[in-house]
């Protein structure tokens, strides 16, 4: 049966091969032969692809079924992509809404065996109504301040499709889907995949728990330089090019302003755009952020309009592959994160 799914597998990527030349080596259509004794695991965004390698290491084989450098808001899984899970052991997805396309991808694979984890799954959420820049409250609130979807306390547990189509998932417009970016969202998400990779895995499970130990630090230490380096700028707020920095946002005290809404091609009306030049305005920002896999043309609009600067913030679930290849990271675009939107109020 492996044999005729690579068989198969095979034959569309030679039917496809002239459209797949943009592909990148870090998100390959398959894996190969050095997958051979490892893990084999589809993740479909950069940040459960990174997660995934982390807790991980050599044990397993990671495939990103986002390609790198693909706004991943846009993106649509093809019929290759689900020979990918034809051969894979583990499924990875950050869900709260982010991959709207899993229910119906998962209900066309024929692999039984296949674990299908949730990362977000004990992340308590924010709702996108909570998210309209005017109605935030500050005063006493942190990251857990708010209303979240309940999740009762649960054995973690290998998924499999029925639970990937069940009620207790989250869908598509409820809730803000860019978890990861509060690192607290961060390390639970890790935990996520610790744990479903010490089930699959258990001969290697001390070496899962050993590289979940070290990632959950440096979580906490990431997490210790917001708050420091943010906590005068408490009440702050930054314009961002969509809305994908609520979790950052609540996490300290700051608030963002949306060009667009929590898809990044949303390109904003007349009304918005004239609202969002005078809250820049009101609120004395100095900075318009923008981000790389984003027509920036908005942002140096109103930054043209209201006298700001422009810079780069990455909400992380679109890293380019000259990216990957360069060895930027989670963490180390988080902290080039942490001095933008610190330097962005100077």
């Amino acid at each position: 049966m492996k044999f005729l799914r690579r068989a198969a597998a095979a034959l569309v990527s030679i039917m496809v091969m002239a459209g797949s030349a943009g592909l990148l080596s870090g998100c390959r259509r398959g894996f190969g032969k050095e997958a051979a004794g490892k893990v084999k695991v589809v993740t479909t965004i950069y940040p459960m692809y990174d997660f995934v390698k982390r807790i991980g290491g050599d044990r397993v084989a990671v495939i990103m079924m986002v390609p790198a450098g693909t706004e991943p808001h846009a993106w649509e899984p093809s019929t290759r992509d689900m020979f990918m899970l034809e051969e894979a052991d583990m499924f990875v997805y950050s869900g709260a809404g982010m991959e709207t396309w899993v229910e119906d991808i998962l209900g066309s694979v024929q692999n039984p065996d296949l674990a299908v984890v949730e990362a977000s799954r004990h992340v308590e959420l924010l709702r996108m109504d909570e998210l309209e820049e005017d109605d935030h409250d500050h005063d006493g609130e942190d990251e857990n301040g708010h209303d979240h979807e309940e999740h009762g306390e649960e054995d973690h547990e290998e998924h499999d499709h029925d639970e990937a189509e069940g009620e207790g998932h989250h869908h598509h417009g409820e809730f803000d889907p860019h978890v990861w970016l509060s690192p607290e969202n961060a390390k639970l998400e890790m935990a996520e995949i610790a744990d479903a990779l010490m089930q699959l895995d258990p001969e290697h499970q001390e070496e899962y728990k050993r590289n979940y130990t070290n990632a959950a630090q440096e979580c906490d230490t990431l997490d210790s330089a917001y708050r420091e380096e943010l906590k005068d700028h408490a009440g702050g707020y930054i314009v961002v090019a969509h809305e994908a920095y609520g979790y950052l946002c609540r996490a300290y005290g700051i608030t963002q302003i949306a060009i667009e809404g929590v898809s990044a091609d949303q390109e904003p009306d007349a009304a918005r755009m004239r609202k969002i030049i005078d809250m820049v305005r009101k609120y004395d920002v100095r900075c318009i952020f923008f981000e790389e896999l984003v027509d920036p043309k908005v942002a140096e609009t109103i930054a043209e309009e209201t006298g700001c600067r422009t810079r780069a913030l990455s909400p992380l679930d679109g890293m380019t592959q000259e990216d990957i290849d360069a060895r930027r990271d989670y963490f180390s675009v988080m902290y080039e994160n942490l001095n933008a939107i610190s330097e962005s109020f100077g």
